[in-house]
């Protein structure tokens, strides 16, 4: 069966995914400073996005662990729109003021919550009998969050921040419409497969069956939790290099437009490493995986730690290659390999919750650790949190059970 053009609209989708991320979550910083709000401020508006989506994620993740594939897609729609709404709010509220710190709350809070669905999806529908790759798929993801950054920092210097939510916007509106061609893509792909319908009720019956709860989640997956506190540890530094590279790089001398180039290399390297991933998988496991991109994001960041100019936060982004491009994909694929169907979202929602989690910290500690000891301490900080995140998953990753391979209880 022929998926190529469903495997190309879910990267696509990604994509503007991402997009929306990029501009909203990677420049607002820029924003926000130019809104009149210290880097304290900075630092508590988006722990507390993090931290909203945090405590909202095991209830959004159990919901979506019971409803089928394009309901999930009608389901991140409806997101998306309450996103458009939020996003007036932008245009409404004046600089420096509470209301519009809680629209940007609010909005990168709902952006949070849809990565585990999308992450999911790609797997809910390859079970059905529809061949999608997450690696291409995460690949359009980066290649989306690449091209915006590359012209947002050169948009912004030029026209100024309210740029941003114009951008974001347009973004959201371009990915309603793609998870709406996707939805219907999948449709026509599934009735034209002989007996496929069949078969996706036959695998939903399956996943019914095998759902689990919470708590019963919780104590099937004692070592998984171990690990994610690692991941926690490690993500620490792809939060302070996203949320504050504005910072980062004018402490070393760069521009916004310098900004905007350093996050769209960054991203714009992760795709190699994510297309090819089907076929790495191939020749190492997922674990294997995991323990190389564990060092290599402790390396990005000890080289952006120890960076004494633009040029050199331009060359820690070549780690990319083998850090966050290969933990991403690389976790997402070892939780659909160990978990059973009915609890992977929810192990899906737990990488994201942990990634929230270490977002949450960074974004509290990086902003006042800037304004109290400077960017280098922040810096600093970030190397020996991941280090010790590293540790951590190194030790642990093998320990995971796989409950694909043990008798159901």
């Amino acid at each position: 069966m022929n998926t190529f053009k469903l495997n190309a609209e879910y990267a696509l989708t990604l994509g503007a995914y991402w997009m929306i991320y990029g501009i909203t979550g990677s420049f607002a910083s820029v924003f926000m400073l130019q809104k009149g709000y210290d880097n304290t401020h900075i630092g508590m508006t988006l722990a507390a996005a993090n931290l909203l989506a945090f405590l909202l994620q095991p209830l959004v993740a159990d919901r979506m662990d019971r409803i089928g594939g394009t309901k999930i897609m009608d389901a991140s729609a409806r997101m998306i729109c309450m996103m458009m709404i939020t996003a007036v709010g932008y245009f409404v509220f004046p600089g420096g003021s509470f209301m519009l710190a809680a629209i940007i709350v609010l909005f990168l809070a709902l952006h949070a919550l849809l990565q585990p669905e999308l992450n999911s999806l790609a797997f809910r529908l390859s079970r059905r009998g529809i061949n999608v790759n997450f690696g291409i798929g995460r690949a359009g993801g980066s290649l989306g969050f690449s091209a915006i950054l590359a012209v947002l920092g050169t948009l912004v210097e030029k026209k100024g921040v309210m740029v941003i939510p114009v951008c974001a916007e347009a973004a959201c509106l371009l990915m309603i419409l793609l998870l709406l061609i996707t939805k219907t893509s999948f449709n026509k792909i599934k009735h034209m497969a002989q007996g496929n319908e069949g078969t996706e009720n036959a695998g939903s019956d399956a996943e019914d069956n095998e759902r689990i709860n919470l708590r019963e989640f919780a104590r099937r997956n004692r070592h998984f939790f171990i690990m994610n506190l690692g991941i926690a540890g490690l993500f620490f530094s792809n939060a302070v290099l996203s949320n504050y590279m504005p910072q980062i790089a004018g402490n070393v001398g760069g521009t916004t437009e310098q900004t905007g180039r350093i996050l769209s290399l960054m991203a714009l390297l992760e795709i190699p490493t994510m297309v090819f991933f089907g076929k790495i998988r191939k020749h190492f496991s997922s674990r294997t995986l995991i323990k190389v991109a564990s060092i290599g994001l402790t390396a990005k960041m000890a080289v952006c730690w120890l960076a004494g100019s633009v040029s050199v936060l331009y060359f820690a982004q070549f780690f990319q290659l083998v850090a966050f491009a290969m933990m991403m994909p690389g976790m997402v694929y070892f939780i659909d390999e160990i978990m059973s169907p009915g609890e992977a979202v929810k192990g899906q929602a737990l990488f994201t919750m942990m990634i929230v989690l270490s977002t949450i910290a960074a974004s509290f500690a990086g902003g006042w650790l800037i304004d109290a000891a400077g960017v280098g301490a922040m810096n600093l900080t970030a190397t020996v949190v991941t280090a010790i995140g590293a540790l951590i998953v190194i030790l642990s990753v093998n320990k995971v059970e796989d409950h694909r391979q043990l008798p159901r209880e």
